[in-house]
């Protein structure tokens, strides 16, 4: 070996051997960076998790002691919404249905969870909660952190109508052990189902459960299958025709046409909730937009919703906003779903479902089911946009409603048109409805 060639190679591994020291030190500082910014974030979770204790366990529960001696106005209703500035479609029936027959003073608390800043969303809670310290009946639909930190007063009845039928997803303590849930150890320090006196389920099959995931034992009795409010629409033939009216006015290329309806649950969690994108609203366009549209009702949760291509504004359509999901499960003629609960809904149609369920195994592992998906599937599960397009080519010799019906007969056996008025009863007594009546009603 030349002595240049020897020269080569020891400056090869002399470079080499920089390189590596190079990469090491590297390596080291990104370590220690990382185990920096975990410290950071621990140390921010620790401060945020103090906060929290300071809110829930003094602040908020010391504004409603403050009121709570005070005499009950008998009149006083509240609504509370947890998450938007809007009373969503789990409430206004129940609403309109008191507005329209009765005599209470109704109060609307907005407490704005997800937009809000912080600080003004806490303050949202403590004015809730003093209205709430002298309130006859709180409604709620969804878990509550604040009515649940205080000691209520036995007087007050709160009624949680819950914003879905059946039991599809699992929420509450039922996640806990699984990539969804939160921890368990801060459900129970936190809880969010605390002070419910009656909660409001589609059928005695799902009390099961609901009391898993609110850990409320069954024995109590809270939990209580008098049906859910907001579906007493689907029984209201004008209902659908009023939305129809609607649909051709805001969307003129739907007349004349069957409707899919595409509404699949989000991705991912509550605060950075995304949508799936793999249905290829092309394909189904190629083959049949003769006879179809396709509407997309995605969930209220997604910020981004995907764009549809210009040369489809014919044949598809997303109505988010639009349109309310109740009024799209009464028009539409087919639904395709994944694991969203609205399918419960949906069976009081008694009209075609197709489960486009392509993340079936990363879903499970991310949330899980409260039952095998095959029993909440009263309809095929399918995997591609090829499978989804031949069925409903086919669907009139394909669809079986009868297991429809089964699937309806199992989940939503309570919802028959009259839940609202049951749950009033139950909440107030017929005596003090009819107290409360409105002349000529």
């Amino acid at each position: 070996m030349s002595v240049s060639t020897l020269y080569n190679h020891i400056k090869r591994f002399q470079n080499r051997r920089k390189k590596e020291k190079q990469q090491k030190k590297e390596e080291k500082e990104l370590l220690k960076e990382q185990e920096l910014l975990e410290k950071e974030k621990l140390q921010r979770k620790i401060e945020s998790d103090k906060q929290k204790d300071k809110d829930f366990f003094e602040y908020l529960p010391a504004a409603y002691n403050e009121h709570k001696n005070e005499p009950i106005d008998e009149n006083k209703i509240l609504f509370v919404e947890r998450r938007y500035t809007e009373l969503t479609n789990s409430f206004i029936v129940l609403y309109d249905y008191l507005i329209e027959n009765y005599n209470f003073d109704i109060h609307v608390h907005y407490l704005d969870e997800i937009a809000a800043e912080r600080q003004d969303y806490i303050e949202n809670c403590r004015k809730m909660l003093i209205d709430m310290a002298t309130a006859k009946c709180v409604f709620l639909t969804d878990a509550n952190e604040a009515v649940s930190c205080v000691d209520k007063r036995e007087e007050t009845i709160v009624v949680q109508l819950w914003h879905g039928c059946g039991a599809f997803k699992k929420f509450g303590m039922s996640t806990a052990d699984l990539i969804f849930g939160g921890d368990s150890n801060e459900q129970l320090r936190h809880p969010t189902y605390k002070n419910n006196n009656i909660i409001t389920v589609s059928s005695p099959e799902v009390i099961w459960a609901y009391s898993e995931a609110m850990n409320i034992p069954e024995s109590e009795g809270i939990i209580k299958p008098l049906g859910i409010s907001r579906t007493d629409v689907f029984f209201d033939e004008n209902f659908a025709q009023k939305a129809r009216k609607k649909l051709y006015e805001k969307y003129p290329f739907t007349k004349d046409k069957k409707i899919i309806l595409y509404a699949p649950t989000f991705r991912g969690r509550v605060k950075n909730a995304k949508s799936p994108t793999r249905l290829s609203l092309g394909l189904m366009h190629y083959v049949l937009s003769e006879e179809y549209v396709v509407l997309l009702n995605l969930h209220p949760l997604i910020q981004e919703r995907p764009k549809i291509a210009n040369h489809l504004s014919n044949f598809a359509a997303d109505v988010t906003g639009e349109m309310t999901i109740d009024e799209l499960i009464a028009i539409s003629d087919i639904c395709i779903s994944d694991y969203s609960s609205m399918v419960f809904e949906y069976s009081l149609m008694n009209k075609p479902m197709i489960f486009f369920a392509f993340d079936i195994e990363n879903y499970l592992d991310w949330r899980g089911f409260y039952y095998e998906y095959d029993e909440l599937t009263p309809g095929p599960v399918l995997t591609d946009t090829e499978e989804v397009v031949d069925y409903i080519k086919d669907i009139d010799n394909l669809f079986d409603p009868d297991e429809v019906k089964r699937f309806r007969e199992k989940f939503m056996s309570s919802c028959d048109g009259n839940s609202t008025k049951r749950i009033l009863e139950e909440a107030f007594g017929v005596e003090t409805l009819k107290k409360h009546q409105k002349k000529g009603e």
